[in-house]
């Protein structure tokens, strides 16, 4: 499953490339106006390459947990090309990165 409530307060979005990633981030995003209480982790894992709708669904995804709703959103799981992408564009200085899955709940169930 793509896109799952892992508990009352994390939604875990297992990402793929687009067309899916497209309609994945969509999915989060909405979940997240409706629901402000609702910490994000995603795992890029699978994702080979970003492009630029790709980065605005992120940016976006951004805004409305972290600056909106006053919550956490961490990425895990970005093989080397993506994170190039992060690097290059400077979205490594805003955006919250943790190693893995197991880590990345951990830490958000950690600062609830």
């Amino acid at each position: 499953m793509p896109v799952e409530q892992w508990s009352e307060t994390v939604v875990l979005g297992q990402l793929m490339d687009d067309p899916q990633f497209t309609d994945d981030m969509v999915a989060i995003v909405e979940q997240c106006s409706e629901n402000p209480q609702l910490d994000v982790l995603l795992n890029l894992g699978e994702v080979s390459h970003l492009n630029s709708s790709n980065l605005a669904k992120l940016l976006k995804l951004r805004k409305v947990v972290q600056i909106n709703n006053q919550r956490k959103l961490k990425i895990c799981g970005v093989n080397t090309q993506v994170w190039g992408v992060f690097l290059v564009t400077g979205l490594d200085r805003i955006f919250d990165f943790v190693d893995d899955v197991p880590s990345g709940l951990a830490t958000l169930q950690l600062s609830e």
